[in-house]
């Protein structure tokens, strides 16, 4: 059945997004920079809260995906704090300089995180060689990749996830990501073979606040919050039928 899996960068966002219908929330924060790990509190309350599988990803930064000892070891406890608060996979990625993937580390990964799955985010946009990494990453155990096809969005990479879709051949889900919108999943689909489907839909609204201080009445940071809006969750998840 086709999955669609919403990213979220706050409790309220992920509220909406479980009421649009989400199967899925890969949890956030900070998605402006593409998401870093969320503090431990809003992991907990997301999962206590919410039935849906809840995958935190797990970045200690923004930036690139070349982490030193210091970030690893961050990178680790992060990892066995979501296993202690039983989330439902964690999400993930590590290169090399050259811009191989990290398996090394990143199989320590995967087996700190078991009996969680472990997804290796769009960092794998950035690697290499995309067909011999999705082969180090079936040999290690990873669930997942999360993919636009090494291209900024989705579309512009339809030929290349349609080539690792086949040949995953039902080893690893390919995870379809960035850009993906109810004008563009069906096709997104039939081009690609994929049913699993990952966006964000983020929007920003105005804050409730009824003061506005002069001073920041412009300021973007001041009064306005991301949200995720439940009908186009909803929406997202009828162009699919």
């Amino acid at each position: 059945m086709p999955l669609i899996e919403i990213a979220t960068s706050d409790y309220l966002a992920t509220k909406s997004a479980v009421e649009g219908g989400a199967h899925r929330i890969e949890l956030c924060a900070n998605l402006a920079e593409g998401g870093t790990t969320p503090s431990y509190g809003h992991i907990r309350q997301c999962r206590e809260e919410f039935e849906v599988p809840i995958c935190p990803i797990i970045r200690p930064r923004g930036g690139d995906f070349l982490y030193n000892d210091s970030e690893f070891s961050i990178i680790k406890n992060d990892v066995l704090y979501c296993k202690e608060l039983m989330c439902d996979g964690v999400v993930l990625g590590l290169l090399q300089k050259d811009g191989r993937i990290d398996i090394k580390r990143t199989a320590k990964l995967v087996e700190l995180a078991y009996p969680m799955p472990v997804v290796f985010h769009r960092a794998f946009d950035r690697c290499l060689d995309p067909f011999e990494a999705l082969e180090q990453l079936i040999e290690i155990g990873v669930e997942r990749i999360l993919t636009s096809g090494q291209k900024p969005t989705a579309p512009e990479g339809v030929s290349l996830i349609r080539d690792l879709q086949k040949q995953a051949d039902n080893r690893i889900t390919i995870l379809v990501g960035s850009g993906v919108r109810p004008d563009n999943i069906k096709w997104l689909a039939e081009q690609t073979g994929c049913v699993e489907f990952h966006s964000s839909l983020r929007k920003t609204i105005s804050s409730p606040m009824e003061f506005v201080h002069p001073a920041f009445a412009n300021d973007p940071e001041s009064y306005l919050n991301n949200a995720v809006l439940s009908e186009e969750v909803t929406q997202l998840i009828n162009a699919l039928q």
